[in-house]
């Protein structure tokens, strides 16, 4: 067979997307944070990029879009401030007399003068939190250890998690401190007295025990029996076969079994370290008269603009080389489209709020039972965009509402059919649900399958598997184990 070099003529479509397209993409998607972050990583590295200070006027584009935006070109969108080039400004609320005063003081020559009216500074005022590894540290450094125990101490915290547990086996401690199983082991029950109680345990049981040590010798006898042995009935909040083989009565049995629930399973938890994060949130609903009026949170977002000395530069033929030339012009191009990329993203945002907030009027006027239920082709439909890029702007976006702060993303939930016609929001579903559960009778707790009836005689049909489906997503338990006490 010969073989042959022939050319052929094709006409094909091909989808293309540009480094400005995906820069766009990608700060639909980003939350407030990461939007910060990308920002002040572009100030860093791009010299053509400033933010705009107090003073310079408008910000590049508008604050709060409303409707559509005409079509303009990048430069136009880009308002140009900055003082002229080698222009030094002096400011005009400079206290010209205290500077002057300070420095003419009765000080020796080449000593500054005290500071006194400076405040600490933040790294004084920031609270670091102590690890559990730290309390455990301090607290074996004051005991009575010999120099062999403490290093056999050191090596034990070392390998205790996060929720205080040990992670390690006394096997391999031994290995990595070469010494012997029962030395480890000494050294362990020293440490398991440490505060807090139950630290250093080897599982549930062991923890337990530990922190039931701290109690009179008659109760921590029983307290004991009951973790050993009992620990099914324990779960299931069944006093009265721990009554009968313990031979105590009702009330003695109900009584330790609450001390029992009242321990801490998890003796690292006060320890974590873990801060509360505090949700931002990206737009603001707020209620006027009888209308719904959105804001965009533009807190802590810097204002951009172009630096107007590059752009200066620029203008000048022969002041800087083609090289140099060349890498301006792409930092300003970078920069032009990071701030359009911003603007269009701070648009999409509000029309998206904007369509949220025009379906789910009846849930800001009257609460989560009028919930509608929506998907993400409603709110693409009402804006005209694509769903994927609605998805994209509502992934870790939050809205303030009067009815408090929710992601975007709540409010876009399946449907539940009624009897008599309508649907109903799954997550309303889960409201109702979890309010009957709050309602019950702790002696006798509704089952999935009488939750289910009662719902269908509100006239929502729902099955009981989805009852116990979303009792597992409110984390609630079944009612064999939320049943507090026996008839």
């Amino acid at each position: 067979m010969a073989l042959e070099i022939k050319q052929h003529l094709r006409l094909a479509q091909q989808l293309v997307i540009t480094p400005q397209l995906q820069q766009a993409i990608k700060l639909l998607q980003l939350s407030r944070l990461e939007l910060q972050n990308l920002v002040q990583q572009e100030l860093t590295e791009n010299p053509a990029l400033e933010e705009q200070t107090e003073g310079d006027g408008e910000a590049a584009g508008p604050e709060q879009p409303e409707g559509e935006t005409q079509d303009a070109a990048p430069e136009e969108q880009v308002e140009e401030v900055g003082s002229k080039e080698g222009e030094l400004k002096e400011p005009n609320d400079f206290d010209w007399e205290t500077y002057i005063g300070i420095y003419n003081s009765p000080y020796p020559a080449g000593q500054p003068p005290p500071l006194a009216e400076e405040g600490p500074t933040y790294e004084n005022l920031v609270t670091s939190t102590e690890s559990l590894q730290d309390h455990l540290l301090w607290q074996l450094h004051l005991s009575n250890f010999t120099p062999k125990e403490c290093l056999i101490g050191e090596e034990i915290i070392g390998n205790v998690s996060d929720d205080g547990y040990l992670a390690a086996s006394v096997d391999e401690i031994a290995v990595e401190c070469t010494v012997a199983v029962d030395d480890i082991v000494t050294v362990l029950h020293k440490i398991q007295r440490f505060d807090p109680p139950g630290v250093a345990a080897r599982n549930l049981q062991e923890c337990l025990h530990i922190q039931a040590r701290q109690y009179p010798a008659g109760d921590a006898a029983l307290l004991h029996a009951i973790i050993d042995n009992h620990m099914h009935e324990l779960e299931r909040h069944h006093y009265t076969p721990i009554a009968k083989k313990l031979k105590v009565p009702y009330e003695r049995a109900r009584e330790l079994v609450e001390i029992i629930h009242h321990m801490e399973p998890k003796p690292g938890r006060p320890y974590a370290g873990e801060t509360a994060q505090y949700i931002i949130p990206d737009v603001y609903v707020v209620k006027l008269g009888d209308q719904y009026e959105i804001f965009l949170n533009e807190d802590g977002l810097p204002k951009l603009q172009i630096s107007q000395f590059y752009r200066q530069a620029l203008n000048k033929e022969s002041a800087i080389k083609s090289e140099e030339r060349e890498y301006l012009h792409n930092k300003l191009r970078s920069a032009l489209w990071l701030i359009k990329s911003i603007h269009q993203r701070q648009r999409t945002l509000y029309k998206v709020a904007q369509s949220i907030v025009k379906f789910q009027r009846d849930f800001l006027d009257r609460g989560i039972a009028v919930l509608r239920p929506m998907i993400l082709r409603d709110v693409a439909e009402d804006i005209g965009m694509h769903e994927s890029t609605v998805s994209r702007v509502t992934t870790n976006k939050y809205l303030h509402t009067p009815r408090g702060i929710f992601e975007l993303k709540f409010f876009f939930n399946s449907a539940v059919q009624k009897t008599e016609g309508g649907d109903m929001a799954a997550e309303a579903v889960r409201s109702r649900i979890e309010k009957l559960i709050h309602a019950e009778d702790p002696r006798h707790p509704l089952s999935d399958q009488a939750i289910a009836k009662i719902l269908q005689g509100e006239q929502i049909m729902i099955a009981r598997r989805t009852v116990a489906k979303y009792r597992e997503n409110l984390t609630i338990p079944p009612s064999s184990q939320r049943r507090r006490m026996e008839d």
